[in-house]
């Protein structure tokens, strides 16, 4: 911590000499009072500019004394021009800009659209709460976009989050209560994608990417802002939906493809009345595939209806809705045995497994998902916005989960299956009040927050039961795999009838303070009191976080050096212990584990928007571990202390007109340092690190002009190094070998439609992921996605 501020000294200090601080500040609407986002704000003549906020608000500072043109432009919007006189050392805030609807010709459209990366996006609101652009936030995230969900044929989240640097699956979706989500590994830690919009989105059975505007990777322990209960060490995954605007529109899409894959897809918004103050939007996606195994399917409707009401020109009400039927079946994990030495030193015996799920088609498990996000956004001044927000949610698990257990002798799983009936309800309560002001000549921007968050699980599944073996040698399984011996075998277990509730009470405060117009220190401070049993306070916890950051930026809005200290936590639950022999048993408390992250590096927004780029550095350090005690196994104790650092790579670029480019790299170092003694682990990477070298590229081109105008070609993939599903010196290590996987795409847009044909894995390489476990990865496919906008 002293490090920190002593840092923020130095910066200061070497700081002498203050450019002019002038500043314009405006909003631009349309015609209906309707604020307009993404609106391209420039000086002509200079290189200053911006683009608007989700509020339709703009600013731009560091303007010399003189007289000026602002302009503003937008697509379907007449281009407006204002005159300005610029004085020393002052803010100007302009009269509400109103920007006349007009139809613009079909080349002029096309010169616009890409003269900026259409995969950039600039501003992250959820990121820290508060409208910074990614160059001015000391923060690292990568932010994927509808356009590129859209022109890969995304059709799950996985696909779409092989985009960002640093991130790959561990775990597929399991469907089973509590935890059924995927697992992904993000700076050498294990996350699943439970935030929607900033607050938390459950699910049990995986995501429908319909109704994503984007999905925002943000990287390090993010606890200040977001507590413990959703994210992990490494980040969290954000996923934005969309919002309704004030015209109509939309657009439907068919999408067919390999292994009976059939999506039906579409995107209706309209204006309600005629006040012009109420909006609807609807998302809703039907979706069926089977397995490239022998036995597997996913099929799901989802339905994502939106509303926009403007009260008056202070007040907006926001709700979001999200209904997700889902029933599939999934192939049974495959676990490494973990309390014995390995049996199998070559991926060979499971390669000529690759295409037995060792399941059935009757076997299914249901993953119905309700979330509700309402939202009262209220503009209590120029400088102060409240924003109350009510969070309610519902993810059930219904039907059959099983996996394998390698029973360590170098040939048999056993099949274990449950039937799993469970249902986790969150409530999430935050009152935000943001502000955007000045302190003399220094300018605040600053979130202040109360947060109620509880989860209620209710568990009455049956118990675990083999039903079976699998012969790995000989691809058999002598399980009866219908639902009727399932359910018979299963009659005779114990139903569990459990109920687990925590509430968690939090206050945070984040100031961003412009010391100069190139200078910007962030200061951040969370307070979380978590509480599970209502009549035990010794299970009651309390837990800081802090947060500190600072940017600077040599070039104003184009080149920025920053640095930050962040702060995570996980709350460590109470647990019964005994002495050795099973004697006095006891609950007992155990403070909340920490990670601290220390980061430095560099973000650059260079040729007007054409290119973006994020180069850092990142230590972070988890202590206060929960750790078997070694010398009673009934009990625990805390202490153990992980280290995981690397460097990241991130880069977007337009080069030319038509021409996108997504890519990224990173490195990652894991080690245990300090562990239970004899646990197995010191030394080594952890399991749920994942590959230590990951790779993301895609670039895409489409014809301007010519013969082959609208004609466009993608191509890009993913690298992933070999890494230790299983890695103890207790048993020994697994490896998965390192995989690339390459990708392709041709596509013709004209007027309203748009046709794409997708190859993934060209080559169909057989590849793998796992924590713990073997799990094979999908084989070529071939995708075709025909769109018409109205």
């Amino acid at each position: 911590m002293k490090k920190i501020f002593t840092l923020i000294t130095v910066f200061i200090s070497i700081v002498t000499i203050q450019g002019q601080n002038n500043i314009v500040k405006g909003k631009i609407v349309s015609e209906q009072n309707i604020p307009i986002p993404n609106v391209n704000v420039s000086i002509l003549n200079t290189t200053k500019g911006t683009n608007t906020n989700s509020l339709g608000e703009f600013e731009i500072n560091g303007l010399e004394t003189g007289t000026y043109q602002l302009r503003a432009s937008f697509l379907g919007y007449q281009t407006k021009d204002i005159q300005l006189k610029i004085n020393n050392n002052k803010v100007f805030i302009l009269q509400t800009i109103i920007l006349q609807e007009t139809e613009e010709k079909l080349n002029e459209i096309k010169i616009e659209a890409n003269s900026i990366s259409k995969f950039i996006k600039s501003e992250g609101v959820y990121v820290s709460k508060l409208p910074l652009k990614n160059i001015e936030n000391p923060q690292v995230y990568n932010s994927i976009s509808d356009e590129l969900l859209k022109e890969q044929v995304v059709t799950n989240i996985n696909d779409a989050l092989k985009n960002a640097t640093g991130v790959t699956r561990l775990w597929e979706t399991t469907g089973r209560g509590g935890d059924g989500a995927e697992y992904y590994s993000l700076r050498g830690f294990s996350v699943q994608p439970s935030i929607t919009n900033g607050l938390p989105g459950l699910n049990n059975g995986g995501l429908d990417p319909s109704n994503i505007e984007r999905i925002e990777v943000i990287k390090g322990p993010s606890g200040t802002l977001y507590g413990s209960s959703l994210i992990s060490y490494g980040g969290l995954i954000n996923v934005v939906t969309k919002q309704p605007y004030e015209y109509f529109g939309g657009e439907i899409s068919y999408t067919t493809g390999s292994y009976g894959l059939n999506r039906i897809t579409a995107d209706v918004n309209t204006p309600i009345g005629t006040n012009n103050d109420t909006y609807l939007r609807v998302n809703a996606a039907y979706h069926t595939q089977n397995s490239f195994q022998d036995a597997g399917l996913n099929k799901s409707f989802y339905i994502a209806p939106s509303l926009k009401f403007i009260a008056n020109d202070k007040l907006t009400f926001i709700i979001n809705t999200e209904i997700l039927e889902k029933e599939s079946v999934n192939a049974p994990m495959l676990f490494l045995n973990r309390y014995g030495p390995l049996s199998y030193n070559s991926i060979d015996v499971f390669e000529q497994n690759y295409y037995n799920s060792f399941t059935s088609d009757n076997l299914s498990i249901k993953n119905p998902t309700f979330n509700l996000q309402a939202q009262a956004l209220y503009k209590l001044s120029d400088k102060w916005t409240s924003q109350t927000v009510l969070s309610n949610g519902k993810a059930k698990t219904d039907g059959y989960y099983s996996y394998l257990w390698d029973l360590g002798d170098g040939d048999t799983f056993a099949h274990n299956m449950a039937k799993i009936n469970n249902e986790t309800r969150t409530t999430d309560i935050q009152q935000n009040f943001i502000g955007d002001f000045h302190i003399g000549k220094l300018r605040n921007r600053v979130i202040v927050g109360l947060d109620y968050f509880s989860t209620t699980q209710k568990d009455n599944s049956t118990g675990w039961l083999a039903i079976g073996t699998v012969s790995i040698n000989e691809s058999t399984n002598s399980a009866t795999l219908s639902q009727g011996s399932v359910d018979n075998m299963l009659a005779e277990t114990t139903v569990g009838n459990t109920r687990a509730e925590q509430e968690i009470y939090s206050a945070y405060i984040s100031d961003v303070l412009n010391l100069t117009p190139s200078l910007s220190a962030m200061a951040s401070l969370r307070v979380d009191k978590f509480e599970g049993d209502k009549n035990d306070d010794d299970d009651d916890q309390t837990a800081f976080s802090p947060k500190l950051g600072l940017v600077y930026q040599p070039i104003k809005d184009k080149l920025s050096l920053f640095t930050n200290y962040m702060n995570g936590f996980s709350n460590v639950s109470p647990a019964q212990v005994s002495d050795a022999d099973g004697t006095n048993p006891r609950i007992k408390t155990f403070e909340p584990e920490k990670a601290n992250q220390f980061e430095v590096g560099v973000k650059a927004n260079l040729f007007e928007n054409k290119v973006a780029a994020t180069v850092s550095y990142y230590n972070i350090n988890v202590s206060n571990k929960l750790m078997t005690d070694p010398t009673n196994i009934n009990n625990s104790i805390q202490g153990g202390e992980v280290e995981s650092k690397g460097f990241e790579l991130s880069f977007i670029a337009n080069p030319v007109a038509g021409w996108n480019i997504i890519a990224g790299y990173s490195h990652n170092d894991n080690e245990v340092l300090k562990e239970t003694e004899g646990a197995g682990y010191l030394g080594l990477r952890t399991e749920d690190a994942g590959p230590a070298n990951l790779v993301n590229f895609w670039t895409s081109f489409t014809f301007q002009s010519g013969s082959l105008e609208s004609f466009g070609i993608g191509f890009g993939g993913n690298y992933a190094s070999e890494y230790n599903t299983l890695n103890r010196t207790t048993t020994g290590s697994f490896q998965l070998p390192s995989y690339t996987i390459v990708n392709g795409s041709l596509s013709y847009g004209k007027d309203k439609f748009k046709i794409i044909l997708k190859l993934d894995n060209i080559a169909n390489k057989k590849y793998y992921s796992g924590w713990s476990t073997v799990t094979p990865q999908k084989l070529r496919t071939i995708s075709t996605s025909l769109a018409y906008k109205f």
